[in-house]
């Protein structure tokens, strides 16, 4: 596993304090950032973070949906390793077929399927 950064994209305090807690315990020499504005997402986009996006996005963004913002950083041949964080099914598998790889939601933060699907992103 590598240190690739960890970026948490479009999500409110609270779940980012629950977020990078239980990165940590997953990836203990990630860093880990927040992005809450498209100028910080694609420069993290560049250097190959590993994006957690919120299904509805809190932050500068040019819209709140977060499977559009798959769906942008996900196309092309520098596309980015992201995955959508929401415990709605379909939300997830809409999200898929933008180009996420398979997420999870807050709900499922510490189960051993959440940690492997991260693990396998790094």
């Amino acid at each position: 596993m590598s240190d690739r950064t960890i970026a948490l994209v479009g999500h409110c305090g609270p779940d980012v304090f629950m977020l990078k807690t239980a990165m940590q315990r997953i990836a203990p020499t990630s860093p880990i950032t927040v992005v809450n504005d498209t100028q910080s997402l694609d420069a993290h986009v560049e250097d190959g973070a590993i994006l957690l996006v919120n299904r509805v996005l809190d932050g500068a963004f040019a819209n709140d949906d977060g499977i559009e913002l798959i769906r942008r950083v996900t196309a092309g041949d520098d596309a980015a390793r992201a995955l959508l964080i929401s415990n709605l099914p379909n939300a997830q598998d809409e999200a898929v077929s933008a180009g996420a790889s398979p997420g999870f939601g807050k709900s499922q933060l510490y189960d051993a399927e959440t940690a492997d699907r991260l693990r396998a992103l790094l």
